[in-house]
């Protein structure tokens, strides 16, 4: 055990305080990120067709984790590029790199989402 490591107690005040730096976190991500507001534009619709064909309480839970998933890279995706951008505001081929991969990390999650909205919606919509 380290002698040197200082135990912090609980605190509410600084439990209360992590829910606003979260909350100005996602201030950030909604106000920067052009490519979250597509992805709640898809998620309404999403709702929608969800409400409209009754989907079960089984496909409810798929949707919302996967789109939870879409929105989860996304703030990755962005917090890595407000960080390269601040450790390398000049080109290097590694920041590019870095921001390819977590971009590319969105796309994985969004393909997951559309092929999950694929096998419950079509049947619906072809019944």
């Amino acid at each position: 055990m380290n002698d040197n490591k200082i135990t912090k107690k609980f605190s509410i005040i600084q439990r209360a305080k992590s829910f606003v730096h979260a909350g100005r976190g996602l201030y950030v991500f909604f106000k920067s990120t052009h490519n979250a507001w597509v992805h709640v534009c898809i998620f309404l619709l999403i709702i929608i067709a969800s409400i409209f064909f009754k989907i079960t309480k089984t496909e409810w839970i798929l949707v919302l984790i996967v789109s939870s998933i879409v929105f989860i890279s996304e703030a990755f995706n962005t917090a890595i590029e407000i960080d390269m951008d601040l450790t390398s505001p000049t080109y290097h081929p590694y920041a590019k790199d870095t921001k390819d991969v977590a971009a590319g990390a969105v796309l994985l999650a969004s393909v997951l989402a559309v092929v999950v909205g694929l096998i419950i919606f079509v049947p619906y919509v072809f019944n």
